[in-house]
């Protein structure tokens, strides 16, 4: 017969809680291209077009588009991504993460 193993109870302050969550903002410059925001908000947050080309605009007329909100792992990630992205098209485009 298996062994039972007492246990303490668990207190509430002993839980998981959920992981922060931070957003990604793509910040407008004057030399990036539209067509390469959009193929960046496709190929790297998989957007599809429409989302896309909304958010393009968000940072166009407004400076700034959310992109999304991930953990901190994707979100730095993804933003690495696009800043590795725009590096090696040579464009100045960038984009921070923030908490939510």
């Amino acid at each position: 017969m298996p062994r039972v193993i007492d246990r303490p109870d668990i207190k509430t302050s002993d839980r998981l809680k959920e992981p922060d969550h931070y957003r990604v903002i793509l910040l407008n410059d004057n030399y990036t291209y539209m067509e390469f925001v959009v193929e960046i908000l496709i190929e790297i947050f998989h957007k599809n077009t429409e989302e896309a080309y909304n958010i393009m605009m968000d940072v166009h007329k407004k400076g700034r588009g959310i992109v999304g909100i991930y953990v901190w792992d994707i979100a730095t990630t993804k933003a690495e991504q696009v800043h590795a992205a725009a590096r090696e098209n040579e464009f100045p485009l960038r984009c921070i993460v923030e908490p939510v």
